[in-house]
């Protein structure tokens, strides 16, 4: 058994000037920079140049999750506003998307902005065009919310979409706009669940799409909800000591199937594909050592376990666990910590935006390049980039 490796949070600190923060989009999403950062070398580029960057024989891996409008405003009499913020379904193992396709009532865990001035006993109420929704407290120290509509059959879907706001990331310091209904969310999106975007995709365009297929390389789409804890600060001096949050992630057999194919080249659209992927290797350690082992990758597996598998390995028993299950997707968890010091199973590039000083995803990027981290980002400030959610992209291709 070994320990995690100590990590000082003030090793990943950075100054970002609050106007290289990319408080809105371009108009094209294709448009952005691109810092292409190969074998030690930067360059710089467009997005819409992608294709013709990326290494011969490449898969591109997508997180398709889609943003769901979270945030949920409601007034009371006396005028305050409570902003009850979904997170996720209260009942365990169901599903985000299955949660969402329920009909009245249901309990979802949230965040609540106000709490302490709304009390247990009040209800809240909402009314939109032809719906009336009432917001309860459930279990008040749990965070868990009971919502009741009516029309009672129509999928609390609907009801989120018509009564929720866009969740942008808090530090765009701005309301959401209608614009931001489009623009948050990535052109393939598709299975709803996320409250926060996975950005490195908001980049590409359906043009973009099909040349890269037209250009043989590979697209597979899988899923990881992101989580409002990707927002959660690191606050311990050692930053291996910061709890991880956990998301639900939903892996095809065709997404194994497809990393198994040495002769392609694994790039992760985001750091969330990115931890989807690893997160599929360790599942497959696990299973080495319970056949019948849950989908629950816990943040501190790659530094405590020594029964390491080859990626195929690995893979190869994902794959068995499907096919005795008889089922074409996984659903599971994971809260993996990638920091540096982390040895990658699966991916070998990643297409990624800058981001926030001292961040878990920051150290993501660390443990990927390596120190080069800093030239990297040195060198996008120096050169005009934009940072965050709305920003522009990177390439990193550590090796060949």
């Amino acid at each position: 058994m070994t320990s995690p490796p100590t990590v000082h949070l003030a090793d990943f600190q950075y100054h970002l000037p609050d106007d290289r923060i990319a408080r809105y989009p371009l108009v094209e999403r294709d448009q952005s920079k691109l810092l292409v950062f190969r074998e030690g070398l930067i360059t710089h580029k467009k997005f819409f140049q992608l294709p013709d960057l990326l290494p011969v024989n490449s898969t591109l891996f997508f997180n398709n999750t889609k943003v769901i409008p979270a945030r949920l405003l409601f007034t009371k009499d006396t005028g305050g506003v409570i902003e009850v913020f979904l997170l996720n379904p209260a009942e365990p193992g169901i599903p985000i998307q299955d949660g969402l396709n329920l009909p009245s009532p249901v309990i979802w865990k949230c965040a609540i902005g106000n709490a302490k001035r709304w009390p247990t006993s009040l209800s809240l109420h909402k009314s939109l065009a032809d719906i009336e929704l009432r917001a309860t407290w459930s279990d008040r120290e749990r965070d868990l919310v009971e919502f009741h509509w009516t029309p009672a059959e129509v999928p609390f879907a609907r009801i989120v979409e018509e009564a929720g706001a866009v969740p942008l990331p808090p530090y765009l310091n701005r309301p959401p706009e209608e614009s931001d209904r489009d623009r948050y969310q990535t052109v393939y999106s598709k299975a709803q669940g996320a409250v926060a975007a996975p950005t490195a995709g908001l980049h590409f365009t359906p043009a973009l799409m099909e040349t890269l297929k037209q250009q043989g390389i590979s697209s597979e789409f899988l899923t990881l909800h992101v989580s409002a804890g990707t927002f959660l600060p690191v606050k311990v001096v050692n930053a291996a000591e910061h709890k991880m949050h956990q998301e639900e992630l939903i892996l095809s057999k065709h997404n194994v199937i497809s990393l198994l194919h040495e002769d392609r080249r694994v790039i992760a659209v985001g750091t969330t594909a990115m931890r989807t992927l690893e997160s599929a290797y360790w599942y497959g350690v696990m299973l080495a050592r319970d056949s019948r082992a849950e989908f629950l990758i816990p943040q501190g597996l790659p530094y405590q376990e020594t029964n390491v598998l080859s990626k195929e390995q690995a893979l190869n028993l994902v794959l068995r666990r499907m096919e005795e299950d008889k089922v074409e997707h996984l659903v599971g968890h994971t809260s993996l910590y990638v920091l540096p010091g982390y040895k990658f199973r699966v991916v070998q590039g990643l297409i990624t935006n800058f981001h926030q000083p001292g961040s878990t995803l920051l150290m993501l990027i660390a443990a990927f390049v390596g120190p080069a981290w800093k030239e990297i980002y040195s060198e996008a400030l120096a050169t005009g980039y934009r940072f965050l959610s709305y920003g522009d992209s990177s390439l990193l291709l550590p090796d060949k």
